[in-house]
């Protein structure tokens, strides 16, 4: 015991190292100023975008309505969808917004929305956005016949949470090699 007390007592009385303070930064980084979020607008009908989007609307919208996870996981992720995920969309499914919309029978409205292009693009520089392997909108359905359903105005609003007159996903699209690919997010704030 006495052995113990000796080594503690020298440790004690070791010198500490004084904290080192972290190094700065290699770069010195300003901070960004805020930014208004970017609207969002229905996409334009003569839009390459636009009849992809539907038929993958048109694909998810039973796929979600079936409550079958065998049938939405494969367009939410496949096995990348993580059980937590899993039991996220099934709750929304279940409770959400997505209960109203989605399970309105044929009487369920739809919107497919993208990202407002700044006004500074001319013709060139849409056609070149338009030409792009990769796109990504956001479709949104309601209740037909339910007050307005005050469609999302920016992508935060599209989010599912409780409350909204709407219920969205996201839904990231690509052709590449000749071959069409697209993969749903359903989001909840």
């Amino acid at each position: 015991m006495r052995a113990f007390l000796i080594a503690s007592a020298l440790v004690a009385a070791l010198p500490v190292a004084p904290a080192v303070a972290a190094d700065p930064p290699l770069v010195p980084i300003a901070p960004e100023e805020a930014t208004a979020p970017s609207l969002l607008v229905p996409l334009a009908p003569d839009s390459p975008w636009t009849a992809r989007f539907a038929a993958a609307a048109d694909e998810l919208l039973p796929a979600l309505r079936s409550e079958e996870q065998s049938r939405w996981v494969p367009l939410l992720g496949g096995a990348w969808l993580g059980a937590p995920d899993r039991a996220r969309v099934a709750a929304l499914l279940r409770d959400g917004p997505f209960r109203e919309a989605l399970f309105a029978g044929e009487r369920t409205q739809r919107i497919i929305l993208g990202w407002q292009p700044p006004a500074t693009l001319n013709a060139a520089d849409r056609a070149a956005i338009a030409a792009r392997p990769e796109a990504e909108a956001i479709v949104c359905w309601a209740a037909q016949g339910a007050a307005d359903p005050a469609w999302p105005r920016t992508a935060r609003e599209a989010d599912n949470a409780p409350g909204r007159p709407y219920a969205c996903a996201r839904i990231a699209y690509s052709v590449r090699d000749g071959a069409s690919r697209w993969r749903a997010f359903v989001e909840r704030g």
